[in-house]
């Protein structure tokens, strides 16, 4: 069974409401509880490169990633992130080769009842599973490949570039 690798960035999905500066924050990661408690049947690394909104991403927080990711044995990556830069992250990974490479996120928090992040984690850990080696990002149960894709924040979706 090929072993899944992922990496987490922060982002929303990471992001914890802190009451007393009534804002959220990025915080520790949920995602290994998130795996345990649905009984995820495959084997997977876990590795925080670490916690930050992707609007406070650098390209040296770029390049660490591309470092991270190309450094790997593994072959199927999923790497959580914040969906504003998504993309650009996307993009910088491009070039990789034999390997598939996933981008998530969520535009709510994991640690809200009602949150996105669960089904975009699942799905992109089928789509890191199944899809060919490439660069992609999976959001809203729709997988695009890296450099055809953008954030409708109006639609609080990720949809095809070209469109």
């Amino acid at each position: 069974m090929t072993k899944l690798h992922i990496f987490t960035t922060g982002g929303t999905i990471d992001k914890v409401y802190f009451d007393a500066l009534s804002e959220f924050q990025v915080g520790e990661s949920p995602l290994d509880a998130i795996l345990r408690e649905a009984n995820v049947g495959i084997e997977y690394d876990l590795t925080s490169l670490m916690r930050k909104d992707s609007l406070e991403l650098t390209d040296a927080d770029r390049d660490s990633i591309h470092e991270a990711v190309s450094s790997t044995d593994a072959t199927h990556i999923l790497i959580t992130h914040g969906t504003d830069t998504m993309a650009q992250t996307a993009e910088r990974l491009r070039g990789i080769e034999d390997k598939t490479i996933v981008l998530t996120g969520a535009m709510q928090p994991a640690r809200l009842r009602s949150t996105d992040a669960i089904f975009n984690v699942g799905f992109a850990i089928a789509a890191a599973r199944l899809k060919a080696p490439g660069v992609y990002i999976a959001m809203n149960g729709r997988v695009f490949p890296a450099g055809e894709v953008r954030k409708d924040r109006a639609a609080g979706q990720f949809v095809d570039a070209r469109d």
